[in-house]
């Protein structure tokens, strides 16, 4: 996939959207944080994104518990790569579902809608606080964003629901508060 140019109108859009939200409504003012955010909404805008990740035959991966034993990463690519890269997208999918469409969190057998999302949630957290280990220092994104959004991420699912309010689409789902 082809990133968006910072000057596209829809990067633009989320950008002013996740700022204002954690800034304004939140009071969280953390540009790096922000910033992550806003690429996070435009990484999720293609629905090819939508699954987790792709398995070795190249279909996608869409149960959480398949992701650590099936996704496969193109070239030689060491374990703690691999496990970083795995983390983080399992924080970043979770953090997506859970924050900008709960009610598409998929209902686990005998257990409550409400079940799925917090178990969503401490699924995000742990995969951004492994994330934050594996990732070397001088990395892009550095350990302590993916520390934060493991520490801080009910308020991201709070402020992620707010850009969606503010987006106008938040239909007759759930809400969901912490």
């Amino acid at each position: 996939m082809l990133p968006i140019r910072n000057d596209h109108p829809l990067k633009q859009l989320f950008a002013g959207l996740v700022e204002h939200s954690f800034q304004a409504e939140l009071g969280i003012c953390d540009p790096a944080l922000a910033d992550y955010l806003a690429d996070l909404l435009i990484d999720f805008v293609r629905m090819d994104e939508m699954s987790i990740a792709r398995d070795a035959a190249g279909r996608p991966v869409a149960e959480i518990a398949d992701l650590i034993g099936k996704c496969e990463l193109n070239g030689d690519v060491s374990p703690i790569a691999r496990d970083r890269f795995v983390h983080r997208r399992l924080g970043d999918y979770t953090l997506f579902w859970t924050g900008i469409f709960p009610e598409g969190v998929r209902r686990h057998k005998g257990a409550t809608w409400r079940d799925a999302v917090e178990d969503y949630v401490v699924c995000g957290k742990r995969s951004y606080a492994i994330a934050s280990e594996l990732t070397p220092v001088d990395e892009e994104p550095p350990p302590r964003l993916f520390r934060r959004l493991s520490e801080d991420f009910e308020s991201c699912v709070h402020g992620l629901g707010i850009v969606r309010r503010e987006l106008g689409t938040a239909g007759d789902g759930p809400d969901i508060v912490y």
